[in-house]
């Protein structure tokens, strides 16, 4: 009798989204445009679990609304029971809840402001200042910082009236649709942090890249590493090569 090999099954990505629902979408869809293939068979394989009901990550930080934490879980186990074998969550905010996903999860969570950090590398920016853009309490509670500046960067913030005027405005419009209105706002951020010398712009939340792509974003004149595509080439490492477990 000949023995049958076993075809081995091929990874599967878990995607926590809808934090909020079309920057989930986006990671979706940038995920299959990165990913080199020329058949549908070549594609990652993923889950989506979209849950716009997750309570609002800032508000949970910074105006003591509901954690986010078991609505967070509770999709990470659903991912897991349906067969991930890694999860990304295209949200930054929810990162400051990292570790306790973590410690509750078996399977890795590939962590979105690793992926920036090799996205910058990969782009030949290995030191100098960054400019980081993301909502009130990624930027207050050091999300980005204490990866940049331990890699060798110099991280520098929009001030408190720019996140007023500009950042938090262009976060909610995407949130709201509101795509055509969103751009101006980020792109006046992302020229103040120029000004004040920053050599590439990090979209540290998920609906800045919406935002930016809806504008001549090449009119800004630096590199912009947006957070969503750091993490869909991340996944595609690791589907690819094993790379984040």
């Amino acid at each position: 009798m000949h023995q049958m090999t076993e075809i081995p099954k091929p990874p599967i990505l878990g995607i926590l989204g809808g934090m909020g629902p079309l920057a989930g979408a986006f990671f979706l869809t940038r995920l299959t445009l990165l990913t080199t293939a020329t058949c549908d068979q070549e594609h990652l394989h993923t889950i989506v679990w979209s849950d716009p009901t997750v309570p609002d990550r800032t508000d949970a930080l910074l105006c003591q609304g509901p954690s986010p934490l078991p609505k967070l879980l509770q999709g990470a186990r659903q991912l897991q029971t349906m067969g991930a074998n890694a999860i990304v969550i295209p949200c930054n905010t929810a990162h400051l809840w990292y570790n306790d996903l973590t410690a509750a999860i078996p399977v890795p969570i590939l962590h979105i402001v690793a992926a920036v950090v090799a996205s910058l590398r990969s782009y030949g920016l290995l030191r100098g200042t960054i400019g980081i853009m993301g909502t009130s309490a990624t930027l207050k509670f050091g999300l980005y910082q204490q990866f940049l500046e331990k890699a060798g960067y110099r991280c520098l913030l929009p001030t408190a009236e720019e996140m007023e005027r500009y950042c938090m405005p262009s976060i909610r419009m995407a949130k709201a649709n509101r795509l055509s209105e969103s751009y101006y706002p980020a792109a006046e951020g992302a020229t103040r942090l120029k000004r004040r010398g920053a050599i590439a712009l990090i979209l540290g939340c998920s609906e800045l890249p919406l935002a930016i792509q809806a504008g001549p974003a090449q009119e800004l004149g630096l590199p912009l590493v947006s957070s969503i595509d750091a993490l869909a080439e991340a996944a595609i490492r690791w589907a690819r090569y094993g790379e984040g477990e």
